[in-house]
């Protein structure tokens, strides 16, 4: 009995001693963080990746960066949400939904989640086969189409689209739930017809399957499109340019998203800072990143898309740059 009572005496003078360690103390430990993406072939993923090697190049901070690959942007919501991840890559028109409890979050309103900044603009890309047949939205019905894996960004302004065409999974001959990394080698072996994507551009998977099968990217442009465009502030009219996949050397039209790095309000002030030091105190490293990120403006990034509340550490940084009041 006496050693137990000693064991628990000792063990109680380490919980005191930690708990009333200097602030000194506790700065010298490292901290590790996990940023949500997506699919490795996704700009999603050079987001995280590219924020992680400018997070771990900080020398005083003591943060370690890590950013696997995860579903997309509900899973990264939802992962934030469990206390899987500390920060995440989302659509800005599923940042929306999950802050106001509206779409994939309805009933359910995050009011927790906090805007840190966002990217690079992501069109909704409808990538169809040359002997599908496919040349409109509309042409899709009756098809073999990917509309996204549940959890991704995809998925999720898919069923935006479906809604406002009054579709469900039975309008298609098959409606595959394929992720990012699957949907290119799928359309190339002719497993399916047509794919979406809502990504920044170039992108390593709409690359690889236009160089492997004859393939088109289609116009997003109809009265139905321009609808959602009308009634959803977080999206808006995008073109893709033309000449940056083989066979697809005309513009075309079509809608989108940004995407938006986002966090909670529980995570800790000094590392949302130090994370968005990291990113825009070496802002042209990170621009030479991707492609996507060429034409990005920083203050644009602290102060546009953005429909929750920015996380105080954001805002500090923001302030000290004269970008926010």
């Amino acid at each position: 009995m006496k050693r137990h009572a000693f064991s628990a005496a000792f063990a109680g003078t380490l919980l005191s001693a930690a708990m009333f360690a200097s602030p000194a103390m506790a700065q010298d430990q490292e901290q590790f963080i996990t940023i949500g993406t997506g699919g490795q072939t996704g700009v999603y993923y050079v987001v995280g990746q590219s924020i992680c090697r400018l997070v771990n190049r900080l020398e005083d901070a003591n943060i370690k960066c890590n950013a696997p690959s995860t579903g997309g942007s509900v899973a990264n919501i939802n992962g934030i949400k469990s206390g899987e991840l500390d920060m995440g890559v989302a659509q800005s028109d599923v940042q929306y939904q999950a802050y106001n409890g509206t779409k994939s979050f309805e009933g359910d309103a995050y009011t927790d989640l906090r805007a840190v900044f966002r990217v690079h603009g992501e069109p909704l890309t409808l990538l169809a086969r040359a002997d599908s047949g496919i040349t409109t939205l509309d042409d899709l019905v009756g098809k073999r189409v990917n509309i996204g894996n549940p959890g991704s960004g995809q998925r999720n302004t898919m069923q935006v689209v479906m809604d406002a065409k009054g579709w469900t999974m039975d309008t298609f001959s098959l409606a595959s739930q394929l992720d990012a990394a699957e949907q290119a080698s799928a359309l190339a072996d002719n497993n399916i017809d047509a794919m979406v994507y809502v990504v920044g551009h170039p992108n390593g998977s709409i690359q690889e399957a236009t160089t492997t099968v004859d393939a088109r990217l289609i116009p997003l442009n109809d009265e139905e499109v321009k609808g959602i465009v009308a009634e959803y502030p977080y999206y808006s009219a995008s073109v893709i340019p033309g000449g940056l996949y083989k066979g697809n050397d005309e513009d075309v039209e079509t809608f989108g998203v940004a995407a938006t790095f986002v966090t909670t309000v529980k995570a800790d002030d000094e590392v949302i800072y130090q994370t968005v030091k990291a990113v825009f105190d070496n802002f042209d490293r990170f621009k030479r990143l991707h492609p996507a990120f060429e034409n990005l403006v920083a203050e644009e990034m602290a102060t546009q898309g953005l429909s929750a509340p920015l996380h105080d550490g954001a805002a500090r940084y923001y302030r000290e740059q004269g970008w926010i009041k």
